[in-house]
């Protein structure tokens, strides 16, 4: 099983940048991605990085966010920019040991941080 710790969270007024952190420990995980969930809508993933480093991101944060590793330090980054009130959200880290490809469906990982909280507020 991997133990994933992020860090980075925190508030900010809207515009202005975050950068995300995961650490993994465990197996090597193939595929990771970010998740969030805010207060009573369900947990969406936001990016997702697969076996060769290939992004996929959602729509709502197309060009915003970017996501990275550092497979060496067993590191994730989500590198957000331009944030809005709507970014505001508890944000997950996710692993999968066996996968090739990463999708952004809660689901199809066993592997999860315990969250970092972002809030985007003037």
């Amino acid at each position: 099983q991997v133990q994933l710790l992020e860090s980075g969270g925190g508030l900010v007024r809207p515009g202005e940048s975050l950068t995300l952190a995961c650490v993994a420990s465990g197996p090597a995980a193939r595929s990771m991605a970010w998740f969030r969930q805010a207060p009573g809508k369900e947990r969406e993933g936001v990016a997702c990085s697969d076996s060769l480093d290939r992004p996929q991101y959602s729509d709502s944060v197309k060009g915003r966010f970017t996501i990275s590793r550092d497979r060496n330090r067993n590191l994730l980054f989500l590198q957000m920019n331009s944030l809005k009130p709507e970014d505001t959200a508890m944000y997950y880290c996710a692993a999968d040991v066996p996968g090739i490809f990463c999708y952004m469906i809660p689901g199809y990982y066993a592997n999860w941080g315990q969250g970092t909280q972002v809030t985007v507020s003037s």
